[in-house]
């Protein structure tokens, strides 16, 4: 199937965007750019646009970052010195019938779409492109772990709160690396999968008892679980490390005012921009052909 009469926006993101935008040029799309780190040789056959608009300007798909929407409705772009919010004027400028591929929409970009005929296309919660880059993010937290903390993960206290897929690798490295691990989750399976993996299982409802022991509390759930009241349970040195989407697992506010080092570490894929990048288009190239063959 021919991609040479498809004109592909990358807008926002990290360094995972420039594999992801070079990989659009390889399938034969005509590319457009903006909010990403760029490199200074630039990319080559992509066009880098002076704003998310131009970008965004006669695309017929829109790729936004996996990293989920902040609260006031920004994308993900970290090194970006303008907040990226897509506005319905903005989206206006794309071609009919427009398309956008992310990691997952808020209400007001659902909104937007629905009202210009946008069709959005969610792939946060894909099983299998969670597990290909998983490795890429447990080795980002690794580091987050032990840039912050003056003790080893070997022997150290560690709880994590949720045990979905991202949090069940979390398990299995920290168990191997030689922590006393703590999994807190709702699911009765996933506890039981936690049990197996060689980790102390826990209800959310048994967190007081062992939050005070702690030395490195992780959450990995896209919800608040861990709010001013159990986190004054923890001893003064323990290190808070919050991998979920917003708005997080953790209270981060009320967690500076206890004076415990909390790290929002969004985007943990971008420690290996090539390889997440590379894993995160296989997944966006088969929407990208599903939306083609729908469209020929």
């Amino acid at each position: 199937m021919s991609w040479k009469n498809t004109v592909i926006a990358v807008v926002a993101g990290d360094a995972r965007e420039q594999e992801i935008a070079r990989c659009a040029v390889r399938a034969g799309a005509t590319v457009r750019a903006h909010g990403f780190p760029w490199p200074d040789e630039g990319i080559e056959s992509v066009y880098h646009a002076k704003n998310a608009a131009d970008a965004l300007k006669g695309a017929d798909i829109a790729l936004f970052p996996i990293p989920g929407i902040t609260a006031e409705g920004a994308l993900f772009a970290p090194k970006c010195p303008e907040k990226i919010i897509p506005t319905r004027e903005m989206l206006a400028g794309m071609n009919k019938p427009g398309h956008i591929i992310l990691g997952w929409g808020d209400a007001n970009l659902k909104g937007h779409c629905e009202a210009l005929g946008i069709t959005l296309h969610e792939y946060e919660w894909d099983v299998d492109l969670m597990l290909l880059r998983g490795p890429a993010i447990v080795e980002g937290v690794l580091k987050v772990i032990i840039e912050n903390t003056q003790i080893t993960i070997h022997k150290s206290n560690i709880c994590l709160v949720g045990q979905g897929t991202i949090g069940s690798l979390l398990t299995n490295t920290l168990v191997a690396l030689g922590a006393h691990v703590h999994v807190a989750a709702r699911n009765q399976v996933q506890r039981a999968a936690a049990y197996a993996a060689g980790a102390e299982s826990l209800t959310l409802e048994q967190l007081p008892q062992y939050l005070p022991k702690m030395d490195i509390v992780i959450g990995s759930v896209p919800k608040r679980l861990l709010e001013r009241e159990q986190l004054a349970l923890l001893p003064k040195h323990a290190l808070l490390v919050d991998i979920a989407a917003p708005p997080g697992t953790i209270d981060r506010v009320a967690a500076a005012e206890l004076g415990l080092k909390t790290v929002w570490a969004r985007g943990m894929g971008a420690r290996a921009p090539i390889t997440v990048g590379r894993s995160q288009w296989s997944g966006i190239s088969r929407r990208i052909e599903s939306i083609l063959e729908q469209k020929s």
